[in-house]
């Protein structure tokens, strides 16, 4: 999970849901070019370049009202793609049985990164099984989290 800005889901999901999409989460990150925000969007069918521009363009005049993120920063909007992040407990439930990476914040049993199968979702953890063995991991200590795609 990445850290989520529960303000700026709050403000963008009603008007994503207007324009028949669904808000799948939000990263803002630093990076050597500034601020990217980028923003997450899926619909029955599947999302196409104009949702994302519609959306886009859309969440700028959002954010130019209400001016949330101070400073410079670009906005993205994406689909989730084959590598999906997740970002909430009811995302990963959709994709048990799947293969996923994680990077936790800080190491949990001597590790940060664990690639595996995601077995199961219970009270605030997710259990993987990587390597021969299942981790119970605290969902709060997941720092970002993908699905790993299968060809």
């Amino acid at each position: 999970m990445y850290r989520q800005n529960q303000a700026l889901l709050d403000l963008f999901e009603p008007e994503i849901a207007t324009m028949g999409c669904e808000l799948l989460g939000v990263e803002l990150t630093q990076n050597g070019n500034g601020t990217l925000l980028r923003v997450y969007i899926e619909k029955k069918g599947g999302i196409d370049v104009d949702d994302c521009v519609a959306v886009s363009h859309q969440l700028t005049g959002v954010l130019d009202v209400e001016d949330p993120i101070s400073g410079h920063y670009n906005l993205e909007v994406s689909s989730p793609g084959l590598d999906r992040p997740l970002f909430t407990l009811e995302q990963y439930e959709q994709f048990i049985g799947e293969i996923i990476k994680i990077k936790l914040y800080e190491k949990y049993n001597g590790r940060k990164n664990f690639i595996g199968v995601l077995n199961k979702v219970h009270d605030e953890e997710i259990v993987i099984g990587c390597e021969n063995e299942k981790y119970k991991v605290p969902f709060r200590l997941i720092e970002r989290a993908r699905l790993v795609p299968q060809f």
